[in-house]
């Protein structure tokens, strides 16, 4: 193999077999679905999960807070309540987003606002969006990341390509870069995000993989690592 693919396998597969802990997971993106199998994988490893991006729109539904006109995957929302039940079966701390950003529009220049503490009377505004983690979210996910001896991070919390909705995922990474702890950024637009703050040089390893990455913290056999390792 090459020397990346041996810093993939390094630092994906055998650094969080057993790593430091407490052991933080990051989690955002747009989809539950595209995450269950990464879910259900690091909380067998995970003592904390959090959850940002529009992904934790779905969570939220699920413990029925109103989500506006966000983006939802309603035929996911039994599965992130069975998640969520499972993180406390387990022992898990997850976290969803306490307040957030909201706007009428996602565009630039759009009105936007922070929501009050999200709960099931005061969720996100009829017909307006959540785009961001809020305030408060990001000192609750802040105080985490600061006790961490290993995080994961995977997924931005915002629209970040949205220089006004990406505040939460820029203050993320910046703790990360502050945390003193091993930090991994798991492919995806993460990287995209730590590059775009200019502090990709202050983490401990970042993943080019995309989705074989998503696919080795899942556990799954990758057809060509199988095949670095057969020895017939």
């Amino acid at each position: 193999m090459g020397f990346l693919m041996e810093k993939e396998l390094k630092h994906l597969r055998e650094g969080l077999e057993k790593p430091a802990r407490p052991f933080v997971v990051i989690l955002g993106g747009a989809k539950v679905s595209d995450k269950i199998g990464v879910l259900k994988a690091l909380m067998e490893k995970a003592d904390t999960i959090l959850i940002g991006g529009a992904m934790a729109n779905t969570f939220l539904k699920a413990q029925g807070i109103p989500v506006g006109a966000s983006r939802v995957e309603s035929d996911k929302v039994d599965l992130a309540r069975d998640i969520l039940d499972l993180a406390k079966k387990r022992g898990v701390k997850l976290l969803l987003p306490i307040d957030a950003v909201e706007t009428d529009e996602i565009r630039a220049g759009a009105s936007m606002r922070n929501t009050s503490r999200l709960s099931p009377h005061h969720g996100i505004s009829e017909g307006w969006q959540a785009v961001d983690i809020g305030a408060a979210t990001i000192a609750l996910y802040q105080e985490e990341i600061a006790k961490a001896e290993t995080i994961l991070w995977n997924g931005p919390l915002g629209v970040f390509e949205i220089p006004e909705f990406g505040e939460g995922t820029i203050a993320i990474a910046e703790a990360l870069a502050q945390s003193g702890a091993t930090t991994i950024i798991g492919g995806g637009d993460s990287v995209t995000a730590v590059k775009q703050a200019g502090l990709a040089g202050k983490m401990t390893f970042i993943s080019t993989g995309g989705g074989a990455a998503l696919e080795l913290l899942e556990g799954k056999e990758l057809p060509g690592v199988a095949a670095l390792t057969d020895k017939d």
